[in-house]
């Protein structure tokens, strides 16, 4: 079974603040999205579009989205395809990681980064247990 999943960042985002996400993609995903979110806006949303083929970076702030960059292209995933998704916090950027390659950096759009404390996932994934998304701090460079 699918369902959003979120979790508060303690301290919010900060430099050397490392979010690793384990799941499962289920066999008919269509969108997978994980949101770095803060309390008016999202500042990135990693959006995986099976649909599109196509992998896409953006941020939402008052009231609208920004312009979308192109992390890359994706075709359909495995049967039940274990991924894990990274997300590094650097002083100028996310750097974002798919089963440990990296596949974009996305320069910060919003700087007060200690204001970003919510993780959404959302989409055609399975979670196993709320373990699965881990965040811990590494030093900032």
């Amino acid at each position: 079974e699918t369902m959003p999943y979120k979790s508060i960042i303690y301290g919010g985002v900060q430099p050397g603040k490392v979010i690793i996400i384990q799941g499962v993609i289920s066999p008919q995903a269509k969108r997978i999205c994980f949101k770095l979110r803060y309390i008016t806006g999202i500042a990135l949303e990693y959006s995986l579009r099976f649909d599109e083929n196509v992998v896409v970076c953006n941020s939402y702030d008052d009231g609208t989205w920004g312009k979308e960059e192109q992390c890359g292209l994706i075709s359909h995933p495995c049967l039940l395809c274990v991924f894990q998704v990274t997300i590094f916090c650097t002083h100028q950027n996310f750097e974002v990681f798919s089963n440990g390659e990296k596949v974009h950096t996305y320069s910060h759009r919003y700087s007060n980064l200690e204001n970003i404390d919510v993780l959404d996932i959302c989409g055609d994934v399975q979670l196993n247990d709320y373990s699965n998304a881990k965040m811990f701090c590494l030093p900032a460079y």
